[in-house]
């Protein structure tokens, strides 16, 4: 009934502010000329109006506008701009193509900047990076990396280096939802974080959300990282790839039926652990991916796309240790115009992580991982041309494998050991809409209406007055709590069920045409929860649903911020502060077992947590000398208090800093186009090193030395800063080749700062003394890439 009455304000709010005179609507579809490549936000401007839209995440633009004649103008980042008159009497569909910029002659002049912010759009706390420029950024043993390039933007940190996932204001690295044409990535490293799994080559756009999140986003309390393959040219076959120290990729992709189907193929490949087989050396590290699209455009008004990724890391000890993982992920799409006003797209999604041990020195094998298969139906309904909505549907149905131990040998008598198997299913519906209130002002509002269903078969623990963890009051700690019985659940039956209302709200008050202050708000759920000891994704991580123990985290972010534009776009200013609060945050207690653990609610204990913080991101958007400087001053915190006063909760129930808390976070990059052959990059990187728990002391017990720790988080690793640079060399004899290449020369970590992975305490053998030891994981790395395309 809530729902009903919500939704029905709702719909007459914007049914109020919708309402106009009788219009005509121009829409269509703009693509890259030389590829037919949809282009994903091309700005699509009426002059006389000084009103326009952009292309959705399939190339489609849709406007309504009073019967006239108007000047179009087609601006891209990259592209030659286009500008047309239109007399619009009627319902007119105008497909555009545009051709890349390195193709335009030079009288040719862009009149406008599409670097500069979008000034009366309420959208705030989201970067985008074009492919082009991430390309262009120094990188860690010459792999182009996307998650690398986000790390530049402010907000955004990673625990350090050798970590996988990333920290966005102060979240954690589970609280990320991350997807690949809008399939769940839920790790997104190779090798432990030295490499992301997403091949620039394939990527055709990607967003990250920091706040302002539209309604048809959920599942995650942090930010979104939405990211799309390309499609494949459907005009004419290419092929393009590259060769480094240890690792290779290659891309192929070209028309299955001309200017209507396509195909792409990349894969990727380190081979590093070949040389150490060289050297009699057995243990390996390595990773390989595949990324595959088809695309088929059955008609003006239907569309269909098949995409799938597959990728693996084998890391291996002697032989002994083998530790394999990896995302697989395919996705059948359909998009469908029902008019020139009416958009959809339908998705059946595929989503599987694996991750799985092999202990040889035992004699076991060790299997578990994440599935998920989804169903999505989305709309955008294009009302006026100051009116958008956005609705639909997202079910996703789970399947938990927290683990299976089972013997190498299968004729050792020993029995597999499995542990109990969880299923959820997670259905959500949501309305979005994207008004032009006045000339100043706009805003986007929402609403998700999310739910969750924990499902058996499964037996489930009871405890005595439902408490998973006991307190012992005269020792001061945590325990696990023995149950004092089971519940059994058949299959699909539901163990626990929950529902929230997660509003969303932003909006855009223009000061002129050059300035604007933003504002947003969110309320965002979490179901999923990531059970780990590490500061970062591992292997052994497992992912767990809510229940009656795992309670669904809750967020409320507020933001506020000043954007503005100089010079008409050539320099861009963005300041933006941010206060959030998470409901029903897990941590766990002192000596929490979590490997293999079948009663994970036996050792964690929920708290809320909240980070703040003030972003500053400056852009240089022109000339031979581009780049940004972002800064981040903010603090991520958590509390877990006693659940009764008798309790001391965790850190005596005050607050503490989170394992990703980073209070200073610079970053400066910088390109600089000295000529058609020469091209270089740099990025500095500056933050508070990691927070970590030192012992302050320590006691003799039986003649044994057992140390005292501090307070949780309250000491930090020492302040982490590195240069990297890098040189790219297009040969001038390129020009009139079918085989054109350009050298890649890169210095990761230029002056050798040996920065703190860990710092770990022992007692020195000679002296006897106490010792820090501090391991660091790289100093200066040369790199050397050739890449290719034809």
């Amino acid at each position: 009934m809530l729902l009903r009455r919500v939704v029905s304000l709702f719909l007459l709010l914007f049914s109020i502010f919708s309402y106009s005179q009788d219009k005509f609507t121009l829409s269509g579809v703009i693509s890259d000329e030389k590829s037919n490549e949809t282009l994903i936000g091309v700005s699509v401007i009426i002059e006389e109006l000084k009103t326009g839209t952009s292309t959705n995440e399939y190339g489609f633009y849709s406007i309504t506008l009073p019967e006239g004649t108007y000047t179009v103008r087609i601006s891209y980042l990259g592209f030659k701009e286009i500008k047309t008159t239109i007399d619009l009497t009627q319902n007119i569909k105008n497909n555009f193509s545009i051709v890349e910029s390195e193709e335009v002659l030079q009288e040719v002049v862009l009149v406008d900047n599409p670097n500069k912010i979008n000034i009366k759009s309420p959208e705030m706390s989201v970067n985008k990076l074009a492919v082009s420029t991430i390309k262009k950024l120094p990188v860690v043993l010459g792999e182009v990396d996307i998650l690398k390039s986000i790390l530049t933007l402010p907000g955004v940190t990673n625990a350090g280096e050798g970590q996988s996932g990333f920290n966005v204001r102060g979240g954690a690295v589970d609280q990320n939802l991350i997807l690949l044409d809008e399939a769940t990535i839920y790790n997104s490293s190779h090798l432990f974080g030295f490499f992301s799994v997403f091949n620039a080559d394939a990527i055709k756009d990607l967003k990250l959300y920091k706040g302002g999140i539209p309604a048809r986003f959920g599942g995650r309390v942090a930010s979104v990282l939405d990211i799309y393959q390309k499609e494949g040219n459907s005009k004419e076959f290419h092929v393009n790839g590259g060769i480094g120290l240890i690792s290779s990729r290659i891309l192929a992709e070209g028309p299955i039926v001309k200017d209507k189907g396509s195909f792409l193929i990349g894969g990727r490949s380190s081979y590093a652990h070949l040389f150490l087989k060289l050297t009699d050396n057995q243990n390996s590290a390595y990773f390989y991916d595949l990324n595959t699209k088809l695309s088929y455009k059955v008609n003006e008004n239907n569309n269909l796309y098949l995409s799938g990724y597959f990728g693996r890391d084998v890391f291996s000890l002697n032989e002994s240790f083998v530790n394999t993982y990896g995302n697989s992920v395919l996705n059948f799409r359909w998009n469908h115009l029902f008019n020139d006003k009416l958009f959809s797209n339908a998705s059946l999604i595929y989503s599987d992580y694996y991750y799985g041990l092999t202990l040889d020195f035992i004699g076991f094998n060790w299997d578990s991982g994440i599935k998920n298969y989804n169903f999505k139906y989305d709309f955008k309904h294009y009302l006026t041309d100051k009116t958008k909505l956005t609705y639909g549907i997202n079910t996703v149905y789970y399947d938990f494998n927290p683990g299976k131990i089972e013997p190498t040998d299968s004729e050792s008598g020993i029995n597999p050991d499995q542990l109990d198997k969880k299923y959820a299913f997670e259905p959500a519906i949501y309305l979005d809409a994207e008004q032009t209130i006045s000339e100043k002002l706009s805003i986007n509002y929402g609403l998700r209406y999310s739910m969750f269903y924990r499902l058996g078969s499964q037996e489930i623990n009871v405890y005595e007055n439902n408490q998973a963890v006991n307190y012992d009051s005269d020792l001061k700690i945590y325990e696990k709590a023995t149950p004092i019985g089971t519940k059994k659940y058949g299959s699909n039956e539901t163990i626990a069920s929950f529902d929230n209302l997660e509003p969303r709200l932003a909006l855009s008050y223009s000061i002129d045409y050059k300035q604007s202050i933003k504002m947003s708000y969110n309320r965002m759920t979490q179901y999923l929860h990531l059970i780990s000891n590490t500061q970062s994704p591992t292997p052994l991580d497992v992912w767990a649903p809510s229940d009656d123990f795992l309670k669904p985290q809750i967020l409320d972010q507020y933001a506020i911020g000043y954007f503005r534009n100089f010079a008409n776009g050539k320099y861009t200013l963005e300041i933006e502060s941010f206060y959030k609060d998470i409901k029903n945050r897990l941590d766990y207690i002192d000596g929490a077992d979590l490997i293999a653990n079948n009663a994970i609610e036996q050792v964690v204990l929920a708290g809320k947590s909240r980070a703040y913080g003030l972003e500053i991101l400056a852009k240089k958007n022109e000339g031979k000398l581009s780049g940004w400087i972002s800064y981040t001053l903010s603090r991520s915190e958590q509390q877990t208090p006693g659940r009764t006063a008798d309790e001391i909760g965790i850190n005596n129930g005050n607050w503490y800093k989170t394992g990703w808390d980073k209070t200073h976070n610079l970053s400066v990059t910088g390109m600089y186009e000295l000529n058609d052959k020469w091209s270089f990059g740099s990025i500095f990187s500056l933050q508070t090193g990691q927070p970590v728990t030192y012992p302050n002391g320590q006691y003799q017990y039986l003649g044994i030395t057992v140390p005292s720790f501090s307070d949780r988080n309250s000491n930090n690793l020492p302040t982490y800063h590195r240069l990297d640079i890098s040189a790219t060399m297009t040969p001038r004899n390129n020009a009139g080749k079918k085989v054109k290449g350009e050298w890649v020369f890169g210095i990761y970590n230029l002056y050798s700062r040996k920065n703190a992975a860990s710092i770990n305490f022992r007692q020195n053998q000679d002296s006897g003394n106490n010792e820090a030891v501090r391991l660091s994981i790289f100093g200066i790395v040369p790199s050397v890439t050739y890449n290719f395309k034809f």
